[in-house]
């Protein structure tokens, strides 16, 4: 497991916002990951990037050191000033071997979430780590250690009462949302269809919203989630455009730069004076500062989750020591299911050999032998052939495999 390596930049470290500058959006991150993939030469990687994390897990044989942090920190490209780099290096926290991994099944469990209990962190992760396999850069090692991990998430979510009433940021800015008491026919301005907002329209639509327009930088996903919620659907250029007014803005896209400036607000407004909602869930924030500050505005952002994020962790701390035991049970496990894989990797060659041994005995050393054999004599001679093929084949993967797990 030596070659497992995870590079994390969270909101352990780092504020919020300046994790933002880490994000990498959907259209440059396979021309990004490939430049990186090739430079490092790293055999397999994937990007992790939620509200509260940016990771990269890799297959190197390369000890990561902060030159290298640093290094792979400026072949991203990232919007980072080069006098700050080093302080990005300095908060990155590093995972080698058997941590890397116990570091990707924490996190998968939840048990590093900004709440703990929250089950959207597992499906996050799987679907980065799919969006990277279906371009090619995963393959049969990162497969096998990403298998271990929805397995002990899974033992997790169901052994433990880890996510009984889970409070995920979602669910917590809901009720936020819910406590101002705002009507069922409330004006809800969307901006953004991606995973994070779709959340927090189920939650809408189950309490019976029903008043949508949603704004998406692609149309087709904005008219997708519109759809679902019997809204509008528009293009985010339209939105200085917009002029029905609105009660509550939800924000959640992976822009760097503000998207709701306060003079995008000021046309939104479109002279209503009373007081607005916004929910912002993006990191860094869709919503600049001076919206807030000079408008009468109930803000709600991530970062106000965290007090009650804490809490939750101390109210299931005993839920935590029980995970932790499934995860490293799970790590036990999977010490010999890597060594088996190696085995089979390594001995798949075996089946190919033996057929050129069967090819040069029959066709060259004892083919005048054979010629001199009557029709009957072949037939029993190629059956013993056949068997004891399949056995050379089958004998020494099973006893690879046994000394593995008897020795391990």
């Amino acid at each position: 497991m030596k070659h497992l390596k995870v590079l994390a930049f969270t909101h352990q470290r780092i504020d919020l916002k300046e994790l933002g500058k880490l994000v990498i959006c959907n259209q440059t991150l396979a021309d990004r990951l490939k430049a990186v993939k090739e430079k490092f030469d790293i055999d397999e990687i994937f990007y992790i990037g939620t509200c509260n994390r940016v990771e990269f897990v890799f297959s190197t044989c390369d000890d990561i050191t902060p030159d290298f942090v640093k290094d792979f920190l400026l072949s991203f490209q990232f919007c980072i000033p080069l006098e700050h780099i080093d302080e990005f290096v300095s908060k990155a926290f590093v995972y080698q071997d058997i941590d890397a991994l116990r570091h990707l099944l924490r996190i998968s469990c939840s048990l590093e979430s900004l709440v703990v209990g929250e089950k959207e962190i597992l499906a996050q992760v799987r679907k980065c780590y799919e969006a990277c396999r279906q371009a090619g850069f995963t393959g049969d090692y990162l497969r096998l250690v990403m298998n271990q991990v929805v397995k002990a998430a899974k033992e997790v979510y169901t052994q433990t009462k880890i996510s009984k009433n889970p409070v995920s940021v979602v669910s917590l800015a809901y009720r936020k949302l819910h406590e101002l008491k705002m009507c069922s026919n409330s004006r809800i301005l969307i901006i953004g269809a991606g995973e994070t907002n779709r959340n927090i329209s189920k939650y809408l639509q189950k309490h019976k919203y029903s008043n949508f327009a949603v704004f998406n930088r692609t149309l087709s996903k904005a008219e997708e989630l519109a759809k679902d919620l019997n809204g509008e659907a528009f293009s985010l250029e339209e939105l200085t455009a917009y002029k029905k007014g609105f009660d509550v803005i939800i924000t959640c896209t992976s822009s760097i730069e503000p998207i709701l400036t306060n003079e995008v607000y000021q046309s939104l407004l479109n002279g209503e004076t009373d007081k607005k909602v916004i929910v912002d869930l993006a990191i860094p924030n869709d919503t600049s500062a001076d919206v807030v500050e000079n408008n009468p505005v109930n803000f709600i952002e991530v970062r106000s989750l965290q007090e009650i994020a804490n809490k939750n962790m101390q109210e299931r701390y005993q839920e935590l020591v029980h995970a932790e035991m499934i995860i490293e049970q799970n790590i036990e496990e999977f010490k010999p299911l890597l060594k088996q894989r190696r085995v089979e990797l390594a001995m798949r060659e075996v089946p190919m050999k033996i057929k050129e041994i069967r090819n040069v005995a029959v066709n060259s050393v004892f083919a005048d032998d054979i010629e001199q054999l009557d029709s009957n004599s072949r037939e029993v001679l190629e059956k013993i052939i056949n068997y004891m093929e399949k056995k050379y084949i089958s004998v020494p993967m099973v006893m690879a495999k046994e000394i593995l797990v008897n020795h391990t």
